[in-house]
């Protein structure tokens, strides 16, 4: 690792081979959490290059423990973290928002690092009960169309890097990663990224990757559609800028859209709002996440008919079903 660092010091950058290689072994335990720490604290004063993030990415695809849920048409929603805006649960809520309309979703996450209440956080606090069980998953995505992947089950390779990015406690590239490691290789994507460079990386590696997907970045740094401002989506073949009046939806104030300091704090909101008991700025921010999901995997629907799906799942109940059953059916 000395090598690597001082070689990265002096301002070079990894190739393809390279990157996986390093990743590899920091999954094999072969650094020690300083050299672990200063390795991310490259990333942290300069950007990540296409072909690093990319070794990075093919690292840990190879060494997680894949469920194969091939037999239904899934679709994953989940944003990097790391834009330290404190909102609530939107990517969670649009799961579940995306699972009653009728789409089976694979859900990918963890616990928190950089925010207070992670997926996982979430998930665990209502009583779902994580599983690698390819039929447990399975079950649950036949009859309540999602289920949950605990991140550390299926990349037990990251369980060397947990103790550093929880003593960072700030953004690292492995944000970048979380989203893109899914063991179930879901053949659809809706993505949320922090910055418009993140958000370009991604596409030129998602290009490749032979999934649908919708890359959004919110042009005031949130790594979701927050109605905040105008947002950036970005497909295999187009990039547009679209504001919250295109959608015929009000713009919003951070405030509106404010997540909590606990876990606790945090489930409350997420309840509320799939009960029917969220405000108008919430529940249009996780319609608009919702819609963007549902344009993702059919796109011949348009995005006035997937807003008409998203507020349908969330307002007739439907998402609090899918919800509901799922956690109390395990």
């Amino acid at each position: 690792m000395k090598d690597t660092l001082l070689y990265l010091f002096d301002y070079k950058t990894l190739n393809k081979d390279d990157a996986k290689l390093i990743l590899r072994n920091i999954a094999g335990g072969k650094y020690n959490d300083p050299e672990i720490a200063a390795f991310i604290s490259v990333y942290l004063m300069r950007s990540i290059t296409v072909e690093e993030l990319s070794g990075f990415r093919d690292a840990l695809l190879e060494l997680c423990l894949p469920v194969d849920l091939s037999e239904f048409n899934t679709i994953d929603v989940c944003g990097t973290g790391g834009d330290e805006k404190n909102t609530f649960n939107i990517s969670t809520l649009t799961a579940f928002v995306v699972a009653g309309a009728g789409e089976k979703v694979a859900k990918h996450g963890n616990y928190g690092v950089s925010s207070a209440c992670g997926s996982s956080n979430l998930l665990e606090y209502y009583g779902y009960k994580f599983s690698s069980d390819r039929e447990k998953l399975r079950r649950e995505m036949d009859r309540y169309n999602i289920c949950f992947l605990h991140a550390p089950l299926f990349n037990p390779a990251m369980k060397n890097v947990a103790p550093v990015r929880r003593s960072l406690r700030i953004k690292t590239f492995f944000n970048m990663l979380g989203p893109m490691v899914n063991p179930s290789f879901p053949q659809n994507q809706l993505v949320g990224v922090y910055s418009l460079d993140v958000a370009r990386l991604y596409n030129y590696i998602y290009q490749e990757s032979g999934k649908q997907y919708c890359i959004v970045h919110s042009v005031d740094g949130y790594d979701e559609i927050s109605l905040t401002g105008d947002f950036r989506a970005l497909t295999l073949r187009t990039e547009r800028s679209v504001s919250p009046s295109d959608l015929g939806l009000t713009l919003v104030v951070p405030d509106d859209i404010y997540g909590g300091t606990t876990v606790e704090e945090a489930a409350s909101i997420f309840k509320r709002i799939l009960e029917g008991e969220g405000t108008g700025a919430q529940n249009d921010v996780v319609i608009a996440n919702t819609a963007f999901a549902l344009y993702c995997m059919d796109e011949s629907q348009g995005i006035e008919k997937s807003l008409e799906r998203a507020e349908h799942s969330l307002k007739s109940g439907s998402a609090m079903k899918a919800f509901k059953d799922l956690v109390e059916h395990q």
